[in-house]
């Protein structure tokens, strides 16, 4: 091996040159494991001295090095461009339904500006796996993507810069597109949408008339969360500490008139139908606690005047547990409750009104935060407990909601731990009326919520008596006494609230209704006349006034009624971001028909989704939403099933590379951070991932391991600075080791950091396969035209090699454990290193086996190999059990009877091989070396013996 000096843009290092004996000879391989083994080790130290003197052009070295392990950069887009331009993925819009489906679906992103990092394509990988596997399986598959980009951030971005949203989004969307082909995901891009066109939004509208139609849309004054900087109601999630969390503006809680969807009509069915469906069971966790289906009892609390007595006045509570009503020591109501004006006396008037002010700028999720200290203001006004006929005071607080039950509360002090920290705060008296079943209340200053058996409940004055029934008992007793005395009834309650579907921005889809102007009734537009196109404004910004923007384009506003001609306004508002993305992947299965939503037959042969992968953060509102829309499709015979995803996958996050903090006392010197009681309180600084070594569970300086170290891996964000760009990655590795890194990291569903020295190794991987199976470099740095592989037939081990990777591999993709299989692959070409040829029968099925992870460099091998056509569609490897048994056995071998030793055969070993891997063997070579076999006899399976001649005594001297 020669080594020689080159030059490439100022750098010097020093690269191996090879002899080039045959491409198929085995020395090829033999003298890349030389040089990987023996030569790199020596080379590195005088690489890093050369590189170290140009630091600034580390990057370029990098990926100069990176190249020359195989030429991605020349691969990846010669590939891309032959599936753009063959349409290798495209679904047709005529298929065999004969065939299986499979509809493989990512929850289609946000265009942004900042574009995707590298988090983005951890789902996308998986998807493309799945549905490149599931094409090879012979399966129709459809795969393809889009745009849910209308919605706040693009509009808030345009009122910023004066850019129109509409040309912000296009320039968004061609940059999100253009990074997605270059990662070879294989998306049907003819089927191609985007929620902000016309011809997409208008079944949008034409949805939105059908739940006009059904009672399902309605308008209602309703409190809301008002922004008037931002000119618009948000979300509660969009709430933070009294302000918007785009922008910090001030948020008030007002009424307004909003449009909302009945989606609480749906609640049972969106309850049930969870049982049925494949989905982490988290998620199913996460909407059951968001429907919040519970049962318990309303009660009527009359409202006392000054004297005691009965008002004509009665506030009504909800209770999950009835039960405890003798507990009941105090009321509380919503701040925003409609009695409240009527219950307030005149010397808390002023004090409830400030308190109301201030809670309205309060989102529903700060008000309810179990985190936070309640507060609340006494009413000065007293209710009657209709159990025991005992005065009870009306206090107000923020923690109860308007939106839930009836907006008032009875307090449990003693059987609440929200209750009880109120009553303790403002000294109201607490009752306990619940003895756990072993007669024992161990901590008093604690509220005991647990079932048990009632004490302290009963009253002469009512007649009312459920002392030592259990709670489950005493509940039903409650119910039947309150509905006989006319004090309540049992009464089942959800935590979901009616979707409110209005925002007050331009950039989203226009509501299909008009107004007529002499009577304000609401007609919808006729749909011959959808889609209703959003007007082109160039002042869209809000007018702070609750007008949204649309009401700046007169002549769009002015309208009239299509049956009698009457004049009328168009609605004003617009849809929310949601809308959109609840029925896209239907509108994916027929893209361009204009005369339908979506084709019958079409819909009853894709749906449901079979696959449905995105992040958890979309595990409640849009997943709810959209199941709320299908069911109603389903109902008007829309679409064939009951459910829009069979199976979901939240993949998980990935978070920056890992961080290590030094911590300094007040001197300036470091400390371990062992030793700092708060850490948020100490220096910190950040230290080179050079200067530190792992301590067993711990990480330490490298100069002085007495110091612990802080480590942390973040999410990725702007403001700390640590997002990578996957553009930059697939410049420096390939867009194949970025697919391969993701997958390769650890498991889908779960968060995993980033590591450049991680996606190197995964990138080392690559080059193997491609060297092991093209060979090592020529002498210039390029790579021969041919393959290293012989057609030769391979030997049983090379057999059983592959068919254990295929099994591996097979079963890995289906369960969604990416990593585990391409820890398979990896230990097939360790293996494969070590053959002194390379049978083309065992590496074509592998370089299948690799294509769904790694598609680009799989399609040259496979062209390399022979191949004319793309492997996109060619039979993915089946395994072939007899490969997976284990046929060896030990064969006992003796000399002349007697047992000498055992060798390990194939159970169908004829005798000719047995005896010729006892003469290789060393320890029974010694006894076959150089003797006359006289006969063998060899029973297949237990034992060959050999006869041999004795061996001739030598003549002694003088005879």
């Amino acid at each position: 091996m020669n080594i020689q000096i080159q030059t490439h843009s100022r750098l010097h290092y020093l690269l191996p040159q090879p002899q080039s004996p045959s491409p198929a000879h085995p020395l090829c391989r033999r003298s890349e494991l030389l040089f990987s083994a023996q030569f790199v080790p020596r080379l590195r130290p005088r690489l890093s001295c050369c590189v170290g003197e140009l630091e600034g052009e580390n990057k370029e070295y990098r990926r100069h090095q990176a190249r020359r392990a195989y030429p991605f950069h020349e691969i990846e887009p010669k590939w891309q461009k032959f599936w753009e331009e063959k349409k290798t993925f495209r679904t047709p819009d005529e298929i065999d339904t004969s065939k299986p489906k499979y509809y493989v679906l990512d929850m289609f992103p946000y265009p942004s500006g900042s574009g995707l990092h590298v988090g983005h394509p951890l789902g996308y990988t998986a998807t493309d796996i799945l549905a490149r596997f599931k094409r090879m399986q012979g399966y129709n598959v459809l795969h393809p993507m889009g745009w849910d980009a209308f919605g706040l951030p693009a509009e808030q971005y345009a009122i910023e810069t004066g850019t129109h949203p509409r040309i912000t989004t296009m320039k968004n969307i061609n940059r999100f597109r253009s990074q997605l082909k270059s990662f070879g995901f294989s998306y049907d891009w003819d089927r191609e949408i985007s929620t902000t066109e016309p011809e997409y939004y208008r079944w949008t509208q034409w949805i939105f008339i059908q739940l006009l139609k059904r009672g399902l849309a309605y308008q209602a004054e309703v409190p809301v969360n008002w922004c008037p900087a931002l000119g618009t109601v948000l979300a509660n999630e969009e709430v933070v500490d009294g302000v918007s969390e785009r922008g910090g503006h001030p948020v008030i809680r007002k009424p307004m008139r909003q449009w909302m969807l009945k989606i609480t009509a749906y609640a049972d069915r969106l309850l049930e139908d969870l049982d049925h469906l494949d989905w982490p069971e988290s998620i199913k966790e996460m909407q059951r606690n968001w429907i919040g289906r519970s049962e318990g009892a309303e009660l009527d609390f009359c409202i006392l005047d000054g004297d005691g007595q009965n008002r004509d006045l009665k506030v009504t509570v909800y209770t999950t547990r009835p039960d405890t009503v003798f507990g009941a020591t105090y009321l509380v109501l919503a701040p925003e409750h409609n009695l409240m004006s009527s219950i307030v006396s005149e010397g808390q008037k002023f004090h409830v009104e400030l308190y109301v002010e201030l809670s309205s700028r309060k989102s529903d999720l700060e008000r309810t935060d179990l985190q936070k200290e309640k507060t609340g203001v006494f009413t000065g006004s007293f209710a009657r407990n209709p159990a025991n006929g005992k005065a009870i005071p009306i206090w107000v607080a923020d923690y109860v909601l308007g939106s839930y039950g009836t907006g008032a509360i009875m307090a449990v002090p003693a059987h609440d731990t929200r209750d009880h920290k109120f009553a303790l705060k403002h000294n109201i008296p607490i009752s306990w009326v619940v003895m756990p079943f072993d007669d024992t209340l161990r901590n008093l200053e604690k509220p005991y919520t647990g079932d048990g058996r009632m004490i302290n409940s009963s009253s002469s004055s009512t007649g009312f008596d459920i002392n030592y029934l259990s709670s489950k008992l005493a509940a039903s007793k409650v119910i039947e006494w309150l509905e006989k005395s006319g004090h309540g009834k049992k009464q089942i309650n959800y935590k979901l609230r009616d979707w409110l579907f209005a925002r007050q921005r331009y950039w989203g889809e226009p509501i299909p209704v008009v107004f007529l102007d002499e009577t304000g009734e609401c007609v919808p537009v006729p749909e011959t006349e959808l889609p209703l196109v959003l007007p082109e404004l160039n002042d869209f910004t809000p007018t702070g006034m609750g007008d949204p923007p649309l009401s700046k384009a007169p002549s769009w506003v002015k309208a009239y009624d299509h049956l009698s001609g009457k004049p009328a306004r168009r609605e004003t508002n617009t849809m929310p971001q949601w809308a959109g993305s609840c029925w896209y992947y239907l509108r994916f299965i027929d893209p361009r028909n204009s005369g339908a939503l979506v084709d019958k037959e079409k819909e009853k042969y894709w749906s449901p989704v079979d696959v449905y992968v995105g992040g958890a953060e979309h595990a409640v509102l849009h997943l709810l939403y959209a199941r709320f829309w299908h069911k109603v499709l389903y109902d008007i015979g829309v679409v064939s099933t009951t459910e829009p995803f069979k199976c979901v996958i939240n993949q998980g996050i990935i978070l920056g590379e890992v961080q290590y903090i030094a911590c300094k006392d007040s001197n300036g010197n470091f400390v371990s951070a062992e030793l700092v009681d708060d850490l948020t309180e100490c220096n910190q600084e950040r230290i080179p991932e050079e200067k530190v070594i792992k301590s067993g569970s711990s990480f330490v300086f490298k100069d002085d391991p007495s110091i612990q170290l802080i480590a942390r891996a973040h999410k990725m964000s702007k403001s700390r600075g640590n997002v990578i760009n996957p553009d930059d990655v697939v410049l420096e590795y390939g867009a194949d080791s970025l697919r391969l890194y993701e997958m390769f990291m650890g498991p889908l569903r779960e968060s995993k950091q980033w590591s450049t020295s991680g996606i190197e190794g995964v990138h080392r991987f690559l080059a193997r396969v491609w060297r092991l199976i093209i060979g090592p470099p020529l002498p210039n740095g390029t790579f021969q035209d041919g393959t290293a592989t012989v057609n030769e037939k391979p030997t049983i081990d090379q057999y059983r090699c592959l068919h254990r990777t295929i099994e591996k591999v097979t079963e890995e993709i289906e369960g969604t454990r990416f990593n585990t299989g391409i820890s398979a692959m990896m230990e097939f070409i360790n293996i494969a290193y070590k053959w002194d040829r390379l049978p083309l029968s065992v590496i074509e099925p592998f370089v299948l086996l690799l294509s769904p992870y790694a598609p680009h460099m799989s399609e040259e091998l496979w062209c390399r190999l022979g191949h004319t056509e793309s492997l996109a569609y060619e039979p993915f490897p089946k395994v072939d059990p007899a490969y997976l048994k284990d046929t060896t056995l030990v064969l006992a071998v003796q000399i002349n009877g007697k047992t000498r030793g055992t060798i390990v055969v194939e159970e169908w070993c004829s005798e000719e091989d047995a005896f010729r891997l006892a003469s290789l063997d060393f320890k029974l070579s010694r006894f076959l070396d150089g003797i006359t076999v006289r006969k063998r006899i060899y029973v297949p399976g237990k034992v060959l013996n050999v006869v041999v001649e004795p061996p001739k005594k030598a003549n002694k001297v003088g005879q």
